[in-house]
């Protein structure tokens, strides 16, 4: 009688991944993830800010415009009114002061955003105007 052998299996080899590599895995996406979550909300906030700044622009170009346009006398001082541009409420500062050349004054302007306590500057410009 012959017998019959059977050949040796080889090992049989690994498929898939144990549960320490899948953890590792989650943690390294989990790290990549909140990474590109903290970038995309920088680059909101610096949008939203670039947006203020551009809308302040506006308003200071504007109100030096009238300025210019209504040839009023420019009396010496300060003051501060509110203005809005594109339904986003400014707080402008004006500031007249006089120049060597009593026929011109320099006309000084600020805006500002205020949000509860923080009032933050979006734009500043200057120019010298011609008094009537």
């Amino acid at each position: 009688m012959a017998r019959f052998a059977f050949p040796e299996h080889p090992p049989p080899h690994r498929h898939g991944f144990t549960l320490l590599e899948v953890l590792v895995a989650l943690v390294i996406i989990g790290v990549a993830l909140a990474a590109a979550m903290r970038g995309a909300l920088s680059l909101t906030g610096a949008a939203e800010d670039t947006r203020y700044t551009m809308l302040a622009t506006t308003v200071a170009e504007n109100r030096l415009l009238e300025l210019r346009l209504a040839r009023g006398s420019l009396e010496v001082g300060q003051t501060t009114t509110a203005c809005a541009q594109a339904d986003v409420e400014f707080e402008c500062l004006q500031t007249v002061k006089s120049t060597p050349n009593p026929f011109f004054r320099r006309v000084e302007l600020q805006v500002f955003r205020v949000t509860g306590e923080v009032r933050r500057r979006h734009a500043e410009m200057m120019a010298v105007l011609p008094v009537s």
